[in-house]
């Protein structure tokens, strides 16, 4: 594919005129920030940034990406950590971030009419001034995530386990699609109001974890849920990992839990050895919260495991929303860390740990892990985290090596790596069932014949 027909001043004159000069740039300060990611894939060049308003605005920048073959790269809040967002053949990185409008809270059918801009911080600051009896579930990420951003990659949250990954509380979607033109998907297709999927041909799930080389999502609705009047946390503690999956099957089939993590690191020293339970509950009063607390004791019990009495403080810091993974992720000097996210069966737990164990020691890194129960344990996200020191290049390559070997265990034994870089995208689609390969090969061929959208990712050849 021939890139860049113009020169560069003549798609930056273009660009200007489309949304205004304030809002463009090809200067190399302003570009750094988007060549890169806080994770370790290495920085890659970026042409322009553009910081769009409105959808015509998008339009008119995706109609002159297919005339002058330029790539576009759509970026949410940044924070993914595996160089989705840093343009793999140049182009235009499209940063969402002006358009943060919240267009409407329906308190009945319980959704968020959002702008693909709005950060999961703004959302649930304005649920808690405006709708206080409404709650959004958000990941464990810093507020700056954007919503759409976070759902488009089946993202999960503290409502997770009882209403399923970010994905699929999606009600409806608006996108820009590769040849500019602008699409609705869900109920909004038909409606004006956005509060299902069905029952329609459900186009959205083409969009979920597609990595924008499908279109550009522009609005979004997501789920909202009662909030409840409480909420406290139940701590467990077991040694033997392999309780695990008959453990949390039992809590999930009592109904008690709106989320359960586990965490397994081997810092601070008194959870070496451990895997740690959290079973989040709530209730409309103490009495309720002490109900539940004494049935979980129980199940603790039965299975192996024990009930812990925690510090005030570690209640204080997971019973944050969101709560702050990375303030457990980094044990190195550098500040840097990258993890292996996984959808596993809830059977294969106690093997996900001990591969996350062996490989983390084999590199000389402190292992840490963790994961959260989906939909009442229809499946796990599982993660293992890398810890490495940005100053350090040889250090970074280490956790490289950590993350694709990880990536091939996790397909291994029956796993999905979950937002994964471009290496842990080359090792799925090499396993992936060849019908699955040609039939995106020929979706993404038909809605984008100039090869325009994140090129290089999820490449079928």
């Amino acid at each position: 594919m021939e890139l860049f027909v113009l020169n560069k001043n003549e798609i930056i004159k273009k660009l200007c005129d489309i949304i205004g000069k304030e809002f463009v740039s090809n200067k190399s300060e302003d570009l750094f920030i988007y060549s890169q990611d806080p994770g370790v894939s290495d920085p890659r060049p970026v042409d322009f940034v553009v910081m769009p308003k409105t959808v015509e605005e998008i339009q008119k920048i995706v109609k002159l990406a297919n005339e002058e073959k330029i790539p576009i790269v759509p970026m949410g809040g940044g924070m993914t950590l595996s160089g989705l967002v840093i343009p793999v053949k140049g182009g235009i990185v499209l940063d969402m971030k002006r358009m943060d409008e919240i267009i409407e809270i329906n308190e009945s059918s319980r959704y968020a009419l959002i702008e693909a801009g709005v950060t999961t911080g703004k959302l649930q600051a304005y649920l808690e001034e405006h709708h206080p009896n409404l709650e959004v579930s958000i990941p464990d990420a810093p507020p700056s995530v954007t919503v759409a951003g976070n759902a488009l990659i089946h993202g999960s949250g503290f409502l997770s386990q009882k209403h399923g990954d970010h994905g699929s509380m999606i009600n409806g979607l608006e996108v820009v699609l590769p040849n500019g033109e602008v699409c609705k998907l869900g109920s909004c297709a038909l409606s004006k109001y956005w509060f299902t999927r069905g029952p329609i041909p459900d186009f959205i799930g083409l969009f979920i974890s597609s990595f924008g080389t499908l279109g550009i999502a522009t609005k979004l609705s997501i789920k909202l849920y009662p909030k409840p009047k409480m909420r406290y946390l139940v701590f467990g503690l077991c040694k033997d990992p392999k309780v695990l999956p008959n453990l949390i099957y039992n809590i999930t089939r009592t109904d008690l839990a709106e989320d359960i993590l586990i965490g397994i690191q081997d810092k601070p020293a008194w959870m070496k050895g451990y895997v740690v339970i959290m079973v989040y509950i709530t209730g409309d009063s103490e009495e309720e919260l002490d109900s539940k607390t004494k049935l979980l004791k129980k199940i603790y019990r039965k299975g192996k495991a024990r009930y812990m009495k925690a510090p005030d403080r570690y209640y204080d810091i997971f019973l944050e929303k969101p709560q702050f993974a990375a303030k457990a992720a980094d044990f190195r000097k550098g500040g840097g860390f990258e993890y292996v996210g996984a959808f596993i069966p809830l059977e294969k737990i106690p093997e996900i740990i001990q591969i996350g164990n062996d490989i983390s020691l084999k590199h000389g890194i402190i292992p840490t892990m963790g994961a959260r129960f989906i939909s009442k344990t229809h499946s796990a996200m599982f993660f293992i985290s890398y810890s490495f020191n940005r100053a350090d290049p040889k250090d970074i390559e280490n956790a490289r090596h950590a993350l694709h070997e990880t990536n091939k265990e996790v397909l291994n034994i029956g796993g999905i790596p979950w937002k994964s870089e471009l290496e842990g995208q080359k090792l799925i689609l090499q396993k992936m069932d060849p019908n699955y390969k040609m039939l995106l090969k020929t979706i993404r061929s038909a809605l984008d014949p100039n090869g325009i959208m994140n090129p290089g990712n999820w490449e079928v050849n």
